[in-house]
């Protein structure tokens, strides 16, 4: 810890404080998918100090991972979406084009943020995702300047390749079930005519095959465990949890530390360099507008002084919406009986024992991309198989054998926002997502439904395939399915894009592409919120590369890049498939 006293005296709001107090060289607030990767950049000069704030506890109870097996155990996922221990526990306005439904987002509240409470599944999105990026304004974000950072994340148990890392701190593993629920949909998707694809996140992603997971040796790899884990030992890393960030503290239009509330106390911490916002696509808007930085109209209706007038903060929300299209299964194969007591016993045992097991996995390990309509020029709906079926989030039992697919468009062109409900920091944000808002999004839902149907209709399952339980036989007609969708869609768990990434001509931009906030000094976002829009797959990935790219920005470093590396083309564009 590097301490300094001043008699400086610097404007937050309307509280003056005085400069006397900790001082780092980087302030970090949020331990999630993407402040523990910049903790363990930034921290690597010795010569630098970082403090690395988290909102929540630590990701393991007196250092252990089997007393934290909630987080650990891959397939004990659902429990934390069912409490607000490690979770923020958000939920939307009643979504107008959703029977007025009120949706349920978590996200998390831990180290590791999301990362320790997701699926698992690593997923990058495709290059022209990328490629788009750029031409929003994203400059430096193309597919050459970023796939070097995906792999210098990564080390693949399958070893690295041009598009592979293997011996960066993320593990990435493929599933170890065999289950021939798993294969019955890799072989159906094939027999639908979509190709088989070795690497969904290499060259070509679109088709069906096995998925890539943040599993290591029967563990949930969250960024607590890749990055912040190894670098704690490091004198000039510093962590603090259960701190509330309420503002960043400004001096004039200067970034200089953090306030925030920490067991009834209010504290402040300063930043010789730069304030660093990775709180994700909710918190971090949420933490710029309480401290001034936003819709000057809006600050104003709260009574927040305006250190910067930006338009654009909590504007351009994006998320992914998705449904499950469920069937009985003739056979007893499912993971109905596994989640019976006597055998959640006995695969809770085994993990504990081995990390082998059932309880070693997601059991998300198929999937796949795919095409709406013919002109589509990369795929534009994302499949994930599970040999089970989910209720309500995970929180409600299944009562039968069945499986799903998790099925939604991957580019929806329905695009929400964020505001303060208040001055509070502890009162949740007011997010409206305006889901299914477009003709456009109902279309490919309607169609994601039918083409699910239609590879469930195969051979390979003729041998396990129960009648349909959702949406069921009586949804047949185009009118029933959009009713279906908006009764049973849910959000797959994937907000973004709230402090978009642009330059300077853009009124909705946020950051530019070195991550900046626009007209203040010394502080950066760097998390999902600055996506200029949402990737075609899973969030947790590029947001790991995102601020593996920030951390070589923030030290001064060159991009790294790779030029013409080959990525599919569909043979022709005139066919869906």
């Amino acid at each position: 810890m590097w301490c300094f006293s001043s008699s400086t005296r610097l404007s937050s709001g309307s509280t003056t404080v005085r400069k006397s107090t900790e001082s780092y060289s980087y302030v970090i607030v949020g331990a999630g998918s993407a402040g523990c990767v910049l903790a363990n950049r930034l921290s690597e000069n010795p010569s630098e100090s970082v403090l690395l704030l988290e909102a929540g506890p630590k990701d393991k109870h007196l250092g252990s991972t089997r007393l934290s097996w909630k987080i650990h155990m891959p397939a004990a996922l659902t429990y934390n979406l069912c409490d607000d221990r490690y979770n923020w526990f958000y939920h939307t306005l009643p979504q107008a084009h959703m029977e007025d439904r009120v949706m349920y987002w978590p996200r998390g509240r831990v180290w590791g943020g999301s990362s320790s409470l997701n699926a698992m599944v690593y997923i990058r999105g495709h290059a022209e995702d990328y490629n788009r990026w750029q031409s929003e304004g994203a400059e430096g974000w193309d597919y050459d300047h970023c796939l070097p950072y995906f792999r210098k994340a990564q080390a693949h148990e399958l070893g690295p390749d041009r598009y592979r890392g293997g011996d960066g701190p993320l593990h990435v593993t493929r599933g170890k079930t065999d289950h021939p629920l798993h294969h019955a949909f890799i072989s159906a998707g094939q027999q639908a005519g979509y190709p088989f694809t070795e690497d969904m996140n290499g060259f070509q992603q679109e088709g069906v095959g096995w998925m890539d997971m943040t599993v290591h040796r029967g563990k949930r790899w969250s960024t607590a465990s890749a990055y912040l884990r190894p670098a704690l030992a490091r004198p000039n890393l510093s962590t603090e949890v259960h701190c509330m960030a309420t503002r960043v503290l400004f001096d004039g239009t200067r970034a200089r530390g953090v306030e925030y509330q920490q067991n009834g106390h209010t504290k402040q911490v300063f930043a010789d360099k730069e304030v660093i916002l990775s709180g994700g696509a909710i918190n971090s808007p949420q933490l710029l507008l309480l401290s001034g930085v936003g819709n000057a109209d809006e600050l104003r209706k709260h009574d927040i002084p305006v250190t910067q007038h930006l338009p654009g903060v909590g504007c351009n929300l994006q998320d992914h919406l998705e449904l499950y299209v469920q069937h009985r299964c003739t056979q007893p194969i499912t993971l109905y009986k596994a989640q019976k007591p006597l055998h959640m016993l006995k695969i809770g045992l085994e993990w504990l024992l081995k990390f082998t097991g059932y309880g070693a996995t997601a059991h998300l390990e198929s999937g796949g991309f795919i095409r709406s309509r013919p002109g589509v020029p990369h795929p534009d709906i994302q499949f994930h198989f599970l040999p089970s079926q989910v209720i309500d989030h995970g929180r409600v039992n299944s009562q039968i054998e069945a499986f799903q697919v998790h099925v939604g468009p991957m580019r929806s062109t329905s695009v929400g926002w964020i505001k303060l409900k208040s001055k509070d920091p502890k009162a949740h944000p007011i997010i409206q997502p305006n889901y299914l808002s477009t003709d456009a999004d109902v279309w490919e839902f309607r169609e994601s439904v039918k083409l699910t149907r239609e590879i469930f209709a195969q051979e390979a399952f003729d041998a396990f395939r129960g009648p349909e339980v959702q949406p069921g036989p009586g949804v047949q007609s185009d009118a029933e399915i959009d009713a279906f969708v908006r009764r049973k869609a849910d959000s797959a768990y994937h907000p973004s894009c709230t402090c978009k990434m642009g330059g300077p001509g853009d009124g909705e931009a946020v950051v530019g592409p070195d991550l900046r906030v626009h007209g203040v000094q010394g502080l950066r976002v760097v998390d999902a919120s600055v996506m200029p829009s949402v990737v075609s797959g899973n969030l947790n990935a590029p947001t790991i590369m995102i601020a593996e790219k920030a951390a070589d920005a923030i030290k001064g470093l060159p991009s790294l890049h790779d030029t013409g590396v080959p990525v599919y083309q569909p043979a022709s564009l005139h066919t869906q498939r």
